[in-house]
C-alpha cells in the first residue's frame, strides 16, 4: 500500500474516531481537539499523492508529527480521568501514525 494511500486511511480513522467520541457523553472537548488534529493530517489529503517521493518525508513528518502531539495530549488528558477504552483507542492511532513516519 502506498503511503500516500496510508496517509488518507489515517485520515479517515481519525476522523472516524472524533466523530464516535463526539457521540460519547463527555468528551465533547475532547473532540474537538481531536477534530482539531483531524484538520491538521487532512490540509495534505489532496496533495499528498502529487508529493514525490523524495520530497514525501519533508512534507509529511512535520504534519504527522503535529498530529501525533495532539492526540497524545487527548490520550494523557483521559487516562488522567480514568476514561475506559479511549486511550487505548487514541494510543492505536497514535501507532499507525509511529509506522508511517517509520516508512517515510
Amino acid at each position: 500500500m502506498s503511503i500516500s494511500t496510508r496517509y488518507r486511511d489515517l485520515i479517515a480513522e481519525v476522523e472516524d474516531m472524533q466523530q464516535r467520541m463526539a457521540r460519547a457523553e463527555d468528551l465533547e472537548r475532547h473532540a474537538v481537539r481531536l477534530g482539531r488534529a483531524a484538520e491538521i493530517l487532512a490540509e495534505l489529503r489532496e496533495g499528498v499523492g502529487e508529493i514525490p517521493q523524495m520530497h514525501l518525508e519533508r512534507q509529511l513528518t512535520p504534519v504527522l508529527l503535529k498530529a501525533h502531539n495532539r492526540i497524545d495530549r487527548i490520550r494523557v488528558d483521559l487516562e488522567d480521568q480514568e476514561v475506559a477504552d479511549w486511550p487505548g483507542r487514541l494510543w492505536s492511532l497514535q501507532q499507525a501514525i509511529y509506522r508511517l513516519l517509520n516508512d517515510l
